[in-house]
Order: C-alpha cells, then structure tokens, then sequence
C-alpha cells in the first residue's frame, strides 16, 4: 500500500509540479462523488484558463504602460490642432449629476482612468495633485473626514473585488445528493416501494424502501451541514487573510484602517515592503520604488517622483517612503480586474488530503470487489435454493423484491467500503485548528502549512520581536567618551547628558536624532502624542524627546534632500539635509556600530571639535559597543558629514567620512515564556536556531537567555558563514545555533542547505521584504504580524499575529494534532470497514443472507464517515504531542501501531458477531416468530456499540489511558451522546423503517458490555510490540511519531 502511495500520492507541500498534480488525479478510481470529494481540489483546467487570462491582461497593462506617453503626446497634439482650428468645437465636459450633487468635482471613470493610463497631461490640466485633491474634496494635510466614507463609497465604489458568490446550504445538500450509490439506492428504494405495496400492499410494502430514502435523507442533511459548516470557516478565513491594515492620515490624525474601508480621497503612508492598496497619486516621498511585476509582468522596479507620481493597485514598494492620495478603489483598478481571474484559480490540495485520495482509492477497490462477490454469492445461493426446489423456472413479485434486496446490500457495501470522507477528514480537521489557530493568533495563509509545521525540525527565529518584546527603549549612551545609564524623565535625561557636552553637541545629536528617522511623531484621536515607526527608530525618538527635542522644531530647520531608507542588506540609514542660509549640506548617518565605525575617522569631542580618531581611540570605541552588547543591548551609532556646497541633488550620499556623535545602547527584553517554549521545542525534538542581524554579542547573550545557545553551540557572524565551503558547511551547520549580522541571502542559504544537505523540515520567520526569498524557501514560512511587511506576509504560508515565538511553537502542535487526528480517524474507519466487510461476505457464504440491512449499514456508514471525522479530527492538541519527534518527511501514513490496532479490534469485532450470527438464538436462548428479527437486532446493535467503544479507543493509538482530556472535547461526547441517542431511537422507535425489533434491558446491557470489551482489548493490544521507526529517512532525526525521544544524560 505504501508503494502504491508514494508512487502516486506523494506531493510536495510548497509549489507541487503539474505532472505530480496530473499524476495522483488519474490515479483516483471508484469515487462515489467526485463533485464532493474534489470539492477542495483545484481544477487545474479552470487554473490554467486564469493562468492565461492572468497573462493576458498584464500583457495589456505592460503594453499601455509603454505606449501611454506617445499617446498622450498625440492626444495633446491633436486637441491643440482642434483648438487652433475652431475653439468652438470643444465639447465642455459634463459632470455626471450625483457625482455633482455629492460636491465632488470628477467622475469616477475620468479619475481612474488619468491614472491607470498615467496621463500627467490630464493630471496638469486639473492642477496637479492639489487641483486633484480639490476635485474629491480632501486636505492633503489632514486627510478626509471620517463621516464622509459611505458617501464617498456610495460615488466611487468601495475598496473591495468581486467574488464568486457564496453557496447556499442547499447547494451543499444538492452536492451531497450526488453521490452515485446513493442515487443507485434511490432507485432501489423506489423499485422496492413499488413492489412492496404491489405484493404487500398498503402500507406494509412501502416500510423498507422508506427507510431507505428516510436514511439517505439522513445522510446528505448530516453530510451537508459539515460541509456547509467547513466552509463558513474557510470563507471568514480568507477573507481575514486579505484584511491588510493601512496607515492613514484623517481627519488630522494618523491611524490604521483596514484595506476594505480605504475611500477615494483617502491619505495614505506607504514604506517599504507594503503593497499599494489602490491607485493614488503621490503627494511626497522619498527614493520611492515600486515593483510592479505582479501586475505587468515586468521585473525592473519603476521610480516614483513628482513627475511620474502615479502608483497601481497590488505593486509593492521596494525602497523608499511616500505619501499618496488614493484615486480609484475595488474594481475601477487594474489589480480588482487581476484579482477577479486570480479567485478562479481554486483551492490547493494539501499533501495529507491527496494521500488519503489514495488510501480511499485503494480501499474502495476492495470494497468494491467484496461487494460484487457478496451479491454473487447471494445471488448463486438463491438460485440454487430455487434450483433445488425446482423453481428456477417460476419468479414473482417476491423473487424480484429479493434480488432488488440483494443488489441494494452490494451496493450498501460499496457505500460503507469507499471511504468517500477519508480525504474531507483532511478539510475538517484543517478547518477546526485553522479557526482554533485564529484564536491564538496564528493566522494559516495555505492550507499544508498546518499538516508541514507536525514534521518540523528546525525553527530559523528572528530574534528582534520573536523572542523579545520589541518593547525597546534606550538604556546607555556613549558620547564625548563616557557612558550614561539613562533612566528617569525629560529632566534628568537632559540632566545627564547636558552635564558631559556642550551645546554644539547637544544640538548635533538632537538633529541626528530628528533629522534621520523614518518615523512620525503623531497626535492621535485621543490628543495624546504617538510615535509611528520600528521600535528601534521609536525608542531613539522617544530618547530625544527625553532630551527636550521638539520633532516638528527640529524637522523644520533643515530641508531633506534626499534619503536611504534603513534595509537589512546595507544596516544603516542615511539622510542628506541643506544647511540653513544655503551653506551647503550635512549627511546623518545611523545603523549597525560596526559599519558606521568604518565609515568614521573623526570624533566629536565635548568641547564640539571634530578628533582624529586612532587605532586605539578606535579599539575603544569597539571596546564599548562589545560591552553593551555583552549586557544584552542593541548598539547603533549615530554620525554626521559636512559635504560643503559643491553636491548636487541628485548625488548619493557619502560612504565615508563621517564624524562618531554617540552610541546608544538599546534594552529589548527577552518575552515572557520564551525559554519555556524553547524548551518545548527540544523536548520535541525541534532545534531552534536564532538568525538575526544584531552584534554578535547581543545575539549571543540573548540566545543564551532564551536557552537557545548551550555549551556545545557555534555562533558564527553572516560573513563568516557565506564565506565557508561546502565542506565546512557541513561540519558546522549541526552545531549552529546563533547566526549574527546576518544578510536575508545569509537566511536563505542556511534554509536550502538544512534542506537539500540535512533532510530537515525547516520553519522560518522574518519580518522585512528582503526575507521573501527564505519565506518562500522554507517548508513553513512564518511571517510576523505586528513588525512584518506586506511583502513578507504574503510570501509567508503562517502570519504569527502578535509575533510570538511561543504562538509559534503552538502551530507546532496543532500541526502535530493535525496529523494525528487523521490517524485516529483512519484507524477507526479502516477497523468499521474489515468488520463491515468480513461479516457480510461470511454470513453470505454460509447462510445466504447478510446480517445488517440496507438501512441499517446507511446508518453505521454515517457513523464511521461523517460522524466520525467530527468525532476524531477536530480532537484539540494536548501537551503528549510536544515530547515526541517530528512525523518524518517519508514515514508510512498507516504505521505499524495503527494496522495492531485495526487487526486486533476487527478479529474481536468478527469473532463475536459471527458467533452471534451462527450461534446467536441458541446462546441467547430466543425462541418464538421474532427470534431471528431479534438477534439480527441484537448483531446490529452489538455492531454499533463496539464502533461506539472502538471511537474512544481511537483516542490514542498508544497511551492507555484513552480517556485524558474528553470532557475538554466537546464536539467528541456531542457526537457520541448523538450516536448512542439515535441508536436507541432506531432500534426501540423506528424498527419498521430500520428492520428492528425492540430490545428487552438484559439484551441492551449485553450488547453495551460486549462493545466494551474492546476497552480492555484496546491496552491488551497496546502492549504488543511493534517494529520501530518506519520510512526511509536517512538523517536519523525524523519518525513515525510514536517513538520516543532518547532519554538520559547522554542524550540530553
């Protein structure tokens, strides 16, 4: 079975080809209802349509954007010919009279259109962007006003795309009723009404067809709500997973609102690594480029200035800052358009949902074939009897009611034996830890990400965020060589540092401070001061406010020229500013101390004069930055260049030169309960590693901190380990625990080494847009919510909301149940199946008739497949599953432990109902015209009580104790308290529909008893030994999952 299934079945998580995809679609046979079971698999005709489409128009949109200027200059030409011909000939432009009425000055359809088409002629024609603003009635300044949002939405639309429609409950209900063995009984059922009453008459003859499409009905009800259900989830899922939150300026104030509620006329603060969440026009920004390859294909990022101040839906910003005014939401951009085509493209199958294709596959095949020989051997039985009696040549209406119930068991069997439910298990189980996930904020973009993070080995973790609070603020200053623990208020701050500089000095460090920085000092709603930024730029303003600097004061005395945004590549930020009186120009430079450091050769005394700095004044400096950093601070260093008066404006910002004003040391505690969680992960075998871009000694004496570097751990700098052979590689990324100063390339080749060289299952965070790369490398990408870009996010297949390493290893474990669940309910499916199966082909053989009617294996089948999903797959995680290995990449789905158990509860499940079948009346001492009716009863009802028991035994597929944590399981006892409440309904009310009699007390206590018995099988069984680890995984690392982890010193 497991050849069969890795041949056919096994698909890559992350980016699985067209072959493997094509290839496990044309292995599925015998599939009851392929419009349910392929439901949450992709169409990959319909994906290749949107596929073309997709290309299509950004074809188009590549082509408009190059012909756009030629043909603008062509309009312009020919409208001055026209107007020098005859002025009167221009038609006057019409405003659309709600457009007018509403007080705007432009249409919706011009206003899209100027800046989709980038028309500058048309943008000047209006007044340029403050022409533009007047138009829709907003102050670039302080935004719109809150209150005129649905107006605006009402005339310009709202900031959403169209959807394929949600379906109705009862599409789910037509969907279920698809189900080819079911539209077979159907007609069985209504054949065998018509009989019925022909040759019983009335009512008595319509009682078993009745029954049948009484629990058909049944069936699809039940089957539709779980899926109706299922998809609700998945529906408020995705939309939450577009919800972006945009930071605005209204009413004055700057705030976040989510993307849907963005309005035409809406101010919008754009940085790096965010997506345009509409078309707008640039106000103002700096060294601002956009990608726009997602929406015309090409890769080469466009500058965005004040000549070219046009920006696009869904295109990113990859360097630089800005300020827009949007001018066409939803469906009047470009993107809405993209995004229509891209919905059309479905839901990608998960690698768990596609194995279980296969094992479903593979089962209904046997199903399949027990069926046609159980109605054979029913059939040759039956005429042989009637040969035997010399009656093969005389058939009625009996006859045929018989064969017709022969025919509808076969097919009954088929339904119990195609586990059409096996792979919408998957669904369930992923739908419940996704919304149980949401919950503990973690939100899953992709659907394999939840089964992926079960088998994780390694965790790559940013440290800045992720294990600590991102809470920074700073702690020591080194200026004019001394340091000073900074703490108090804006009196004592100023105190301290006013005691040891000068003004020159002071004054220097404040425009350091207030002239380079990428954030905003804000008055929120509530009139109190806010800082929007990083929180290491944060913590820097709030020293100088601490220090009695004024934000806007400071801002106003120098013009900015021109800016280099901070990136995790160059690890410094750059401004150039004019000099006041046009003096020239001033460059402040901050970032990471080591590479300010070299790019400084002077000093700032505390007198203001500019020192020489020496080897040994250099050896100092190094000196403090190590032992800030040996203190757990994050050190950055503060520098400024004079360049005089011969730059231009359009010139880079000098490299060197550069005068050392300070270093700050910055404190940024390690998150409660992190090393707890670090410790998790150990015991589960999952090695954390910490890859992050501060000194080598901040890393290290945080890591230590979280538990993260021990004793026997290498840190290594990015720069030693790029440089490093393959060879070396191999001998010291098993040691690695701490990778400091690191690129986001640095990331990317530890994750593909971990993967490619080691086997690992590798998860990893990031943050910045640079980190895209290693997201997408990354078996699981883990974007951070809070500090995370746009870019990173959607690159990420989990977005940890509140940037938790401990939420983290939460995903961990629900991965981990996921998995497990899966198993528990294979288990339990495989176990009904044998019994169902064996017992209707044996007592077929020797007694020529089938034990369990029609109805009643409808009822069992229900049980066992929808049921029983709910019952096992939605079992929520308990703290067993994070002390043992990772589920390796190549382990058997069906484990030795797993066939056991199946192998142990059918043999007991068999022996005892086909002694009851063949030995039942004497040993249950029945006599009278209803003793067969009423051990036929009583098997059933044994039946359902053992798979009753059978589902807690489920529970866990190796403890004893299965009973741990059910009450905390409210969806497993809801399902076993319906079970056991229709069971008695069926048998003691409904028995004409089901074919039962009622039961007396002692047979109901005997049949429980006899289904409990399999709680004692079930430890007996337990104590088996079976094989070790299963799979093919050659790293030693990875298991089954059922194996535990080495104990002892040794392997500590």
């Amino acid at each position: 079975m497991e050849k069969f299934l890795r041949d056919n079945f096994d698909v890559q998580s992350k980016r699985p080809s067209e072959e493997t995809l094509r290839r496990w679609r044309s292995s599925v046979s015998v599939v009851k209802n392929p419009r349910r079971r392929f439901r949450m698999v992709a169409d990959l005709a319909k994906r290749a349509e949107a596929e073309k489409k997709r290309k299509k128009l950004q074809e188009k949109i590549r082509v408009a954007l190059y012909v756009q200027k030629a043909a603008l200059q062509f309009i312009d030409a020919a409208a001055i010919a026209a107007s020098n011909n005859n002025n009167q000939s221009r038609v006057e432009y019409k405003l659309p009279d709600d457009v007018k009425l509403a007080g705007f000055g432009i249409d919706p359809n011009d206003l899209g259109s100027m800046v989709r088409s980038h028309d500058k002629k048309g943008l000047a024609s209006r007044g340029g962007v403050e022409g533009l603003s007047r138009l829709v009635s907003v102050s670039l300044m302080n935004g719109i006003v809150s209150s005129d949002v649905p107006l605006r939405q009402n005339i310009y639309g709202t900031n959403q795309y169209a959807e394929k429609p949600a379906r109705s409950f009862w599409m789910f209900v037509w969907e279920a009723l698809h189900d080819l063995t079911l539209i077979i009984l159907m007609v069985c059922a209504v054949i065998s009404v018509g009989v019925g009453i022909a040759t019983e008459g009335w009512p008595d003859g319509m009682y078993d067809g009745v029954g049948i499409i009484l629990c058909i009905l049944l069936v699809v009800m039940v089957t539709a709500v779980s899926d109706y259900k299922q998809s609700l989830q998945f529906k408020v899922l995705d939309k939450e997973k577009k919800n972006i939150m945009v930071q605005v300026t209204r009413e004055g104030c700057r705030q976040k609102v989510s993307v849907y509620n963005l309005v035409v006329g809406d101010i919008v603060h754009l940085s790096i690594g965010d997506l345009v969440p509409a078309d707008g026009v640039l106000i103002s920004g700096h060294s601002l480029s956009i990608d726009e390859s997602s929406l015309s294909g090409e890769s080469e990022p466009v500058d965005v200035h004040k000549d070219r101040p046009f920006l696009l839906s869904g295109t990113k910003v990859q360097d630089g800052s800005g300020k827009m005014m949007v001018t066409s939401v939803g469906m009047r951009t470009e993107w809405g358009r993209l995004m229509v085509t891209l919905s059309e493209t479905g839901d990608e199958e998960t690698p768990l949902q596609v194995k279980l294709n296969g094992v479903a596959t593979i089962i209904g095949k046997i199903g399949l074939a027990f069926a046609m020989m159980t109605f054979l051997v029913l059939l040759g039985r039956y005429l042989l009897t009637k040969a035997n009696n010399d009656q093969l040549t005389e058939w009625s209406m009996d006859d045929a009611l018989q064969l017709l119930n022969f025919f509808a068991i076969a097919v009954t069997i088929i339904v119990v034996a195609v586990p059409e439910g096996l792979p919408l298990a998957v669904t369930l189980s992923l739908a419940f830890a996704m919304k149980k996930l949401m919950n503990d904020r973690a939100l899953v973009r992709h659907l394999s990400a939840c089964e992926t993070m079960g088998s994780a080995s390694c965790i790559c973790t940013d440290k800045t965020g992720t294990l600590t609070t991102n809470h920074m603020v700073v702690n020591k200053v080194w200026i004019c060589g001394e340091t000073k623990l900074i703490k108090g208020g804006v009196a004592d701050t100023n105190k301290v540092v006013k005691s040891i500089v000068s003004e020159h000095v002071f004054d220097m460090l404040l425009h350091a401070i207030f002239q380079n920085t990428g954030s905003e000092v804000v008055k929120g709603k509530d009139g109190k001061t806010n800082i929007l930024g990083t929180p290491t730029e944060t913590a820097i303003l709030e020293f100088g406010m601490l220090l009695g600097g004024d934000f806007k004061v400071h801002r106003r005395e120098y013009d900015i020229v021109k800016v280099e945004p901070f990136n995790s590549v160059k690890k410094k930020m750059s401004v150039l500013v004019t000099l006041p009186e046009r003096k020239g120009f001033r460059a402040f430079c901050k970032g990471a101390s080591e590479i300010i450091l070299t790019m400084c050769d002077k000093v700032l005394g505390s007198d203001g004069k500019n020192i020489s700095l020496s080897d040994q004044e250099r050896k100092k400096i190094m000196n403090v930055i190590d032992h800030f950093a040996s203190e757990a601070l994050r050190t950055l260093c503060l520098a400024y260049k004079d360049v005089g008066k011969a730059i231009s404006k359009g010139s880079n910002i000098p490299e060197d030169g550069y005068t050392l004003i300070c270093i700050v040391g910055i404190k940024d505690p390690v998150r409660p309960g992190v090393r707890e969680a670090v410790k998790t992960c150990l015991a589960a075998g999952i090695k954390v590693r910490m890859v992050t871009g501060d000194n080598i000694n901040t890393a290290k004496a945080i890591a230590r901190e979280c538990g993260i570097l021990t004793d026997g751990g290498l840190a290594i700098e990015g720069l030693d380990f790029r440089d490093k052979s393959s060879r070396e590689l191999e001998e010291i990324i098993p040691k690695l625990q701490v990778m400091a100063r690191s690129l986001p390339l640095d990331k990317h080749k530890l994750v593909t080494q971990l993967r490619s060289e080691f086997k690992e299952v590798v998860a990893v965070t990031g943050d910045g847009t640079n980190d895209a790369p290693a997201l997408a490398e990354a078996d699981i990408g883990l974007a951070m919510g809070i500090a995370g870009t746009e870019v990173a996010k959607e690159s990420a297949d989990v977005i940890i909301m509140d940037d938790n390493f401990t939420t983290i290893v939460n995903v961990a474990k629900w991965g981990r149940s996921v998995y497990i669940n899966i198993q528990k309910f294979v288990q339990f499916q495989l176990t009904v199946n044998v019994v169902a199966l064996m017992i209707n082909f044996m007592s077929a053989c020797i007694s020529g008739d089938a034990p369990l009617t029609t109805v009643q294996l409808l009822w069992v089948n229900l049980i066992m497949d929808t049921l029983g999903a709910l019952a096992l797959a939605t079992e929520p995680p308990h703290d067993g599953l994070m002390k043992r290995p990772p589920i390796g990449r190549s382990t058997n789905f069906i484990t030795k432990v797993m066939w056991r158990n199946i192998i142990g509860q059918s043999i007991y499940q068999i022996i005892v109902l086909a002694i009851l079948q063949f030995k039942g009346k004497s040993m249950l001492k029945l006599h009278g015209s209803d003793a067969t009716d009423t051990v036929n009863t009583f098997i059933f009802n044994t039946f359902v009580f053992c798979q009753v028991f059978n589902e807690i035994n489920s529970r866990d597929m190796e403890k004893l104790n299965v009973f741990r944590g059910i009450f905390d399981s409210w969806v497993f006892l809801g399902v076993l308290v319906s079970t056991i409440g229709f069971q008695i309904l069926m048998v003691e009310l409904l028995g004409t529909f089901a074919g039962t009699v009622p039961l007396s007390w002692e047979l109901w206590g005997l049949s429980i008893l006899i289904g409990a018995v399999s709680l004692i099988i079930a430890p007996i069984l337990k104590c088996i030994p079976v094989g070790g680890r299963e799979g093919n995984e050659s790293s030693g690392q990875q298991h089954d999952g059922y194996e535990p982890l080495p104990r002892g010193p040794n392997m500590a």
